[in-house]
């Protein structure tokens, strides 16, 4: 028994002191970064990268938004922390984790989607997320130290931090999806057309109820943050067919959604949205999309345009 407990405490003395996924907690390990992974644990160490005074946040959805074209428009540093299959609370938390580490940044870019509006005031998760790993408790870091894919990264990570030649994990978490969808771009047109035409719901929010309970979280999160911090709420573009139809419960539901969030962010000076969930031309053009909800650069380098002159405008709102 008392073996195992030294043992226990050796390890996480040891996971502690080397922090495999550079929280910052130990300054043990001098090396910036991490090996490439995914951006569930490497966005721990890009969030508190202080080359980057902007941030994008989200899931998929504004996955495509590149921080590099972002940052030509707006003269901003932007570094992408958006993390496939995340929902409002798990983005939350990347949130509140950025501003810990960047209390002066300029701007948080977000995303807010279908999982946005849902009428569950537990605001569930789809899948798991490490929590912990981006707490403000030191005993909810140390408690969630205490797993075994923690102890499989230490020699991982010792590796990466001992190598000069190592590879890094992209320092500002860009990552094209595109090739993801390989198989699409070898569909004919009218295939591609036919698949994406095709409805795959009456109600893309999925609540008719009239209630937003992620409003009230987000309300919480927006009175956390510098009264000067531009924040863009983009309400990214999906397929034509995955819109509601005109008139119906699904639109007016979309619409009520949309106007919470707007509201809970008009109360900042330099709060503003950028809508493209509503029927526009765009959204109208299979070449532009490779499913219903993720599409191709040339229609992101509009949204990212779009964002652009949004950020102008928080600007002006906020002297």
């Amino acid at each position: 028994m008392l073996g195992a407990a030294v043992l226990l405490i050796g390890i996480l003395g040891a996971a502690y002191a080397i922090d495999p996924y550079d929280t910052g907690r130990s300054g043990l390990l001098k090396k910036p970064g991490v090996r490439p992974q995914g951006p569930r644990t490497a966005n721990a160490s890009r969030g508190r990268d202080p080359a980057f005074n902007a941030a994008v946040i989200g899931n998929s959805h504004v996955q495509l938004l590149s921080p590099e074209r972002l940052g030509a428009l707006t003269g901003l540093s932007f570094v992408q922390l958006t993390i496939p299959a995340t929902r409002p609370k798990e983005q939350f938390a990347v949130i509140g984790w950025f501003m810990r580490h960047h209390p002066d940044a300029r701007a948080l870019l977000i995303g807010a989607d279908n999982h946005w509006c849902t009428p569950d005031p537990a605001i569930p998760i789809e899948k798991p997320f490490p929590f912990w790993l981006y707490s403000e408790s030191h005993f909810e870091y140390l408690r969630g130290l205490l797993r075994y894919q923690v102890v499989e990264e230490l020699p991982k990570h010792l590796r990466y931090a001992s190598s000069m030649r190592a590879a890094r994990a992209r320092p500002d978490g860009y990552w094209d999806y595109g090739p993801l969808f390989a198989a699409v771009e070898e569909e004919p047109e009218p295939v591609l057309q036919a698949r994406l035409d095709r409805r795959l719901t009456e109600n893309y929010t999925g609540n008719v109820t009239g209630r937003f309970p992620v409003t009230d979280r987000f309300r919480q999160v927006l009175s956390t943050l510098p009264r000067s911090l531009a924040v863009v709420l983009v309400f990214p573009p999906v397929y034509a067919s995955l819109l509601s139809a005109p008139g119906s419960p699904g639109e007016s539901a979309d619409r009520a959604c949309k106007a919470a969030l707007a509201e809970a962010l008009s109360s900042r000076p330099a709060g503003v949205v950028v809508d493209w969930r509503y029927d526009r031309p765009e959204l109208h053009d299979p070449a532009l999309f490779y499913d219903h909800s993720h599409y191709r650069r040339a229609l992101a380098e509009l949204v990212e345009k779009d964002v652009a002159r949004a950020l102008e405008q928080a600007v002006g709102k906020r002297r």
